[in-house]
């Protein structure tokens, strides 16, 4: 059996660990076993399950909170384990950090793979660097090197590294998140939206996602729309002044804030258009789950990778035009139903992004 060091999972269930999990849900376990290095001592996102699965979670110091800690940990880890690996499988958004893949070529791991989950900087000016420095050197400790899309693989590799790049689309299990009546009729009822068109959105309250102009926007909609609401899923940095705007707009009865949520497929089936002007990303997770549902969306031109339009349902609206111009978008593909689900299954596995057709590639790579 392949014994692989996952390092990703962290504790918000976001894009990476969505990713993660669904490839490992479809592995064969019988030939390839996970591990999970995490750098928090707190339960990762899903860990229960991870477990489940026949994986091992190792914790240890964040980098961040006790350096001298951190170091002395990941030594004692790779000190005591590396022999048990056949590679390391490191998915990060940025190249600020690679010292798991310094210990592991330290300790004689001969499969060092780099992935990259995301297209520009999303951290501070000081990462952003670490990332630059990293990038000239990137080839001295990994081995292997992977990305979401095209645009992830330029933001970490050069051009000669780019030659070697191998795209692992972020497939999904679809069957998993197909519209579910039931569960729109609960959720909207439970929230007495039952007569409410939702716009909503899934990702971290962060910049990258851009929910401040998901406001302006909604309010704009919002102000022809009465019957309209707004649900935003997902936690972080922004959450605070996220709802201050609401507040000072007014918005409060209107807009709701669900914080992080485990039944994706239901939250998904009660909306009625996914609303996504992002300002940079790799290959959306929660574009393409919103696909699977057969929701409408709106999304960023020329931001989000044109390959990962699934459905004829998606459209790209530009970020330079303002938020009323956004708001008669909505109001324009108010008309447009959701797709079936036998068309949405045929799509997925033409396109490269049905889990269980993508695990096998990814099982030949890491047998390879």
């Amino acid at each position: 059996m392949i014994r692989v060091l996952v390092f990703g999972m962290t504790e918000n269930p976001g894009g990476v660990e969505s990713f993660l999990l669904n490839y490992y849900r479809h592995i064969d376990r019988n030939q390839i076993q996970f591990d999970f290095l995490c750098n928090s001592y707190d339960p990762v996102a899903y860990e229960d399950e991870l477990i489940e699965l026949g994986g091992r979670t190792f914790h240890i110091t964040a980098r961040s909170k006790n350096w001298i800690k951190y170091y002395e940990e990941l030594n004692k880890i790779f000190k005591q384990h590396s022999s048990e690996w056949d590679a390391i499988w490191v998915n990060v958004c940025s190249l600020a950090n690679i010292d798991y893949l310094k210990f592991a070529k330290k300790y004689g791991i001969k499969k060092r793979i780099i992935h990259s989950h995301n297209s520009q900087n999303m951290d501070s000016r000081l990462r952003g660097l670490l990332h630059l420095l990293n990038r000239r050197r990137i080839h001295k400790y990994a081995s292997d090197f992977w990305a979401c899309s095209e645009d992830a693989a330029i933001w970490f590799y050069n051009k000669e590294l780019l030659k070697k790049a191998i795209v692992i689309n972020n497939a999904i299990d679809v069957k998993r998140i197909l519209f579910n009546e039931e569960k729109r009729k609960q959720i909207r009822k439970e929230h007495d939206w039952d007569d409410k068109y939702i716009i909503g959105n899934i990702g971290r309250l962060h910049f990258q996602k851009n929910q401040k102009f998901i406001i302006d926007i909604f309010q704009q909609y919002h102000a022809d729309n009465p019957d309209s609401m707004l649900v935003l899923i997902g936690k972080g940095e922004d959450e605070s002044d996220l709802k201050q705007k609401v507040d000072n707009y007014g918005l409060n009865e209107a807009v709701y804030f669900a914080g992080i949520q485990k039944d994706i497929q239901g939250w998904l089936s009660s909306f009625d258009i996914f609303l996504f002007p992002s300002k940079f990303e790799g290959a959306s997770i929660a574009a393409l789950e919103a696909q699977a549902n057969g929701l409408p969306v709106l999304g960023s031109k020329r931001v989000i990778p044109e390959d990962i339009r699934i459905n004829d349902n998606f459209i790209f609206f530009d970020l330079d035009k303002d938020c009323s111009e956004w708001a008669d978008q909505i109001r324009k593909m108010e008309p447009i139903r959701r797709k079936q689900k036998e068309e949405i299954i045929d799509s997925f596995k033409k396109a490269g992004y049905e889990i269980t057709e993508e695990t096998k590639k990814l099982q030949q790579l890491l047998e390879n």
